[in-house]
């Protein structure tokens, strides 16, 4: 069985008719009890107040003068086959005039023979004929004499409730095809958008990103094709992000490779009898060689945080050691670009547990930043503080900001925002998931033309000597 659409129709129309059928059969018991019970009430009635009449008036007379008189009082509208029968069962006398001396031994015969009322539902034993029989015993000074009979035939009965049955079946079967067909329009109307987003699925397959599902309703068909739109628009996105990624990193690392490369052939053309020259560049590949590593080691980085292999070696630290370092570290740096560079630190420890190597990544790619994006006669101040149980560490420079455009996506991967330096795009995003691993968060507040500040919230650990 192969489709939705198919499958519907064919639950839906087993379901469908389960229950006409089920209906159909309720029906015919209805109609069946209707008239069998009132046929039969009717019977029931006319042959108890009969017997009763003549049990009554008839005290002194004996069987065969009963049947007799039964048979001159007998009505002419009477419908029913009256019989009187002797204690062994035997036909005496009919409604016919007729002693034919048949012996019945029906359930309805063998009650009224106790005493009790009998009716029978079944068939004659010698026509076939589906009836219906009341028995009543008639009395003789007390005691059971005989049984007074009323016999109708069952067969108009069963035929009126096939026929009306016969009609309400054509109506369940006109039902189930009509259902049938609303189940195929049902069907298509569920399926059609699915097949929709089928086929927009496909096109994004075959790398056509711009393709977008049709919402036809509003339900949760048209929730799933609002979903796989903006799913769409994201991975469309991506895509950009990515091929843009690729295209930077490309020029990244083709611009010191060609300086690398020049140099080289420079040095080797000049055959190192000029010193300054020398020095001039291998001072150059030095520092190129360390932006290719930088590079590299980003892409490393962004490669085992896709994978998941990254892995934390942590321990109990005091950031202040880590943030000391990092002063010393770009003094250097702040003098040649003529930028400030202060760091504030509280005078207790900001113990926290994490891996130093990593955090010490973080806050160099920060600073780094920093300077990249701050001008000559700027500032960067490195602060840090305890809160509560948080170590919070800032950096916060004199730059030219970040667009308000670009701020809430400048963590996300492979973006680099409306700036024209060099990078990767990776850098803010390796930070935030290196603090996200440390259970610290990560946040970043700019105004273009008024500098930019980045919040670094880690966990503090207790100090044991306190």
């Amino acid at each position: 069985m192969k489709g939705i659409r198919t499958r519907l129709v064919v639950y839906f129309g087993l379901i469908l008719l389960l229950i006409v059928l089920l209906l159909e059969g309720l029906f015919y018991w209805a109609v069946h009890s209707y008239y069998f019970g009132t046929a039969t009430e009717a019977l029931v009635t006319r042959t108890t107040t009969f017997t009763n009449f003549i049990n009554k008036y008839t005290t002194s007379y004996s069987l065969k003068d009963k049947a007799r008189y039964i048979l001159e009082n007998v009505s002419n509208q009477e419908y029913a086959k009256v019989e009187v029968l002797d204690i062994d069962g035997r036909v005496i006398l009919n409604s016919y005039g007729f002693q034919t001396g048949e012996i019945i031994q029906t359930p309805d015969v063998i009650d009224a023979l106790k005493g009790q009322s009998g009716l029978h539902i079944g068939r004659n034993p010698k026509t076939k004929e589906r009836i219906i029989a009341v028995s009543n015993p008639l009395l003789f000074a007390n005691e059971y004499i005989g049984v007074l009979r009323y016999t109708i035939s069952a067969e108009p009965l069963y035929h009126a409730v096939n026929r009306i049955a016969l009609y309400g079946a054509g109506v369940g079967a006109g039902v189930v095809i009509l259902a049938f067909a609303l189940s195929l329009l049902i069907a298509k109307r569920i399926v059609d958008p699915i097949k929709d987003l089928t086929k927009a699925a496909t096109q994004m397959a075959k790398g056509n990103f711009t393709t977008r599902a049709t919402k036809r309703y509003d339900d949760e068909v048209g929730t799933l094709a609002d979903a796989f739109n903006y799913m769409a628009a994201e991975i469309g996105k991506n895509e950009k992000l990515k091929n843009d990624f690729i295209s930077s990193v490309s020029h990244e690392l083709r611009t010191p490779l060609t300086s690398i490369k020049g140099w080289g052939e420079t040095l080797i053309s000049g055959g190192l009898d000029e010193p300054e020259e020398t020095m001039l560049g291998l001072e150059v590949i030095s520092k190129e060689t360390d932006r290719l590593i930088g590079l590299v080691e980003e892409l490393l980085d962004f490669s085992k945080f896709q994978s998941g292999e990254m892995k934390l070696c942590q321990e109990r630290m005091d950031i202040r050691d880590v943030l000391d370092d990092l002063h010393l570290q770009f003094a250097i740096r702040s003098q040649e670009k003529q930028v400030d560079l202060h760091l504030e630190l509280p005078s207790s420890p900001l113990l926290v547990m994490g891996d130093p190597n990593r955090l010490k990544q973080v806050f160099v790619n920060l600073l780094d930043n920093a300077f990249k994006f701050t001008p000559l006669g700027g500032s960067i101040t490195v602060s840090a503080e305890a809160s509560g149980d948080r170590a919070i560490v800032t950096v916060t420079d004199t730059g030219e900001g970040i667009d308000n455009e670009d701020l809430p996506h400048i963590t996300r991967k492979f973006y680099k925002g409306r700036s024209k330096l060099s990078g990767s795009g990776l850098g803010l995003a390796i930070c935030k998931e290196i603090i996200q691993l440390h259970a610290g968060q990560f946040h970043v507040s700019s105004s273009v033309g008024h500098g930019t500040s980045i919040t670094v919230d880690l966990p503090m650990e207790k100090d044991k000597k306190g």
